[in-house]
């Protein structure tokens, strides 16, 4: 796997640090976050149109709005790899 690193969000202190990956070949963008509390867990399973929980493979992240820049860079590095 090709993973090429996007971005850290701006204001980490390196402990707590959502962070953004490409990987081009695989077509996917990679994403560190905060997991959600509780009950923010449970909103959006509730508000999901998906049958039951998330599953054990998959994982709801918190990533800063002021990120937004990084994500478009991976979408845009996972998209110019479409077009090779």
């Amino acid at each position: 796997m090709a993973v090429e690193f996007i971005g850290i969000d701006p204001d980490t202190d390196r402990d707590h640090c959502p962070t953004v990956w490409a990987d081009a070949e695989a077509q996917e963008i990679l994403l560190q976050g905060w997991k959600p509390n509780t009950e923010t867990q449970a909103d959006c399973e509730a508000s999901s149109p998906a049958n039951g929980p998330v599953p054990d493979s998959e994982a709801i992240v918190r990533i800063p709005a002021r990120m937004i820049p990084m994500i478009r860079e991976a979408c845009d590095a996972v998209e110019r790899a479409q077009l090779r």
